[in-house]
């Protein structure tokens, strides 16, 4: 009997080592990795240089605590920063760490602009997280059963529908900002609308509202771009990241520009682990082996190649709603419940993962190969069109 809490519904396979986009079993046998430990193992499994630089890290320091500077922490805030066009960097461990600390930000605003009881607009079918701020800002109703009263301050509007907030706008004197994930992972891979986008940053600087972006699955350069509020050409007050920032080792960020930036003063908000200089190496060394390997560029193409590939083997294939996605963050819509083909890509040897119910969701390494975006494609299209076939 085991003495884990039951939060998980784990798979029965436990991964003894991977290499490149491949993990191994305990048993011995082989996966090609297309989740990337859902969007975190930017570089795939050991890496040679991420390796290399935990090991010499941490036969120097692990931990100082916040206390102290930590050299390697504001190292990791000027890369940052200068990546994003934004002014400030908080750390943190985890994605709803990051988010909380934006939401902090932006009831700390509403307060100082003496608004009592501050208001944030955000998404149906969202999720920022499993905190209680994060959960109550979170668009999904299973996740929240159960765990009422929940945060208040939160007002949800449809994805993608700029007329509705306009309308809050309108109605609502209590607003101090929106969070906007630009892609949905967790609600199906939906994709924000570049003029969506725009609009709603011009409709918050016409407001005095804070955008936040949460990136956290969509950032570090999973869309082609190293964040992926880029593409649309906008940039927000605050940007919140995590998953593939440190290639596999935990950390989160909180990045503020604007009237976001110098709001928080020592004392109100923190973090002990966070930024520590274990992780932001490991954050720094991602970043530089995306920058100097090119793999902005390579998730571009290879995203374009698992996309257009699945098309071609789907096409005319009945119960295939959409394919969609952006660089290395693909969605695979079907008209009915699929969650089983996780199992049936376990024995076919492959990881991929079922997320709104009926989309396959991809989130391969950026390290992908041709070969191996090729053998995900002739696997997951086999996998799929078995399953919608078969009554």
């Amino acid at each position: 009997m085991s003495h884990l809490m039951n939060t998980y519904a784990r798979l029965p396979i436990a991964f003894s080592h991977g290499n490149g986009s491949w993990v191994t079993d305990s048993e011995g046998k082989r996966y090609l990795d297309a989740l990337s430990g859902i969007a975190v193992n930017t570089l795939g499994h050991n890496h040679p240089r991420l390796v290399a630089a935990l090991a010499a890290q941490a036969g120097r320091l692990l931990h100082a605590s916040n206390l102290y500077r930590i050299p390697e922490q504001e190292r990791l805030a000027d890369r940052l920063c200068e990546l994003s066009g934004m002014k400030e960097a908080f750390f943190c461990n985890s994605g709803c760490e990051a988010n909380e600390a934006a939401i902090k930000l932006a009831r700390f605003l509403g307060h100082e602009q003496g608004i009592d009881s501050p208001a944030i607009v955000v998404m149906e079918r969202a999720f920022h997280g499993r905190t209680m701020a994060t959960l109550s800002a979170t668009g999904n109703r299973k996740a929240q059963a159960g765990f009422e009263p929940l945060v208040s301050g939160f007002v949800r509007v449809p994805y993608n529908d700029l007329e509705a907030i306009r309308a809050i706008a309108r109605h609502n004197k209590k607003v101090v900002a929106v969070m906007l994930e630009i892609i949905q992972g967790e609600g199906g891979i939906n994709l924000a609308d570049h003029a969506f986008q725009r609009g709603l940053r011009a409709l918050c600087d016409d407001r005095g509202w804070l955008l936040i972006c949460d990136e956290v699955q969509c950032g570090m350069g999973r869309t082609g771009t190293w964040f992926a509020f880029q593409h649309a050409g906008i940039v927000p007050d605050i940007v919140t990241l995590a998953k593939g920032l440190g290639g596999g080792v935990p950390i989160g960020a909180c990045l503020t520009t604007g009237k976001a930036a110098g709001l928080f003063q020592p004392g109100n908000h923190g973090s002990t682990f966070g930024g520590n200089p274990l992780a932001a190496t490991a954050a720094l060394t991602t970043i530089e082996v995306i920058e100097q390997d090119g793999l902005l560029a390579h998730a571009v193409s290879i995203g374009g190649q698992i996309r257009q590939g699945l098309a071609r083997a789907l096409a005319g294939q009945r119960g295939v709603v959409d394919i969609r996605g952006q660089g290395l963050m693909i969605g695979i819509e079907l008209d009915r419940p699929c969650g089983e083909l996780v199992t049936r890509a376990l024995a076919a040897g492959l990881l991929i993962n079922v997320t709104a119910d009926k989309v396959v969701r991809l989130l391969p390494p950026l390290t992908f190969s041709n070969e191996e975006a090729q053998e995900l494609v002739t696997r997951l299209a086999a996998l799929i069109g078995e399953f919608l076939t078969v009554p």
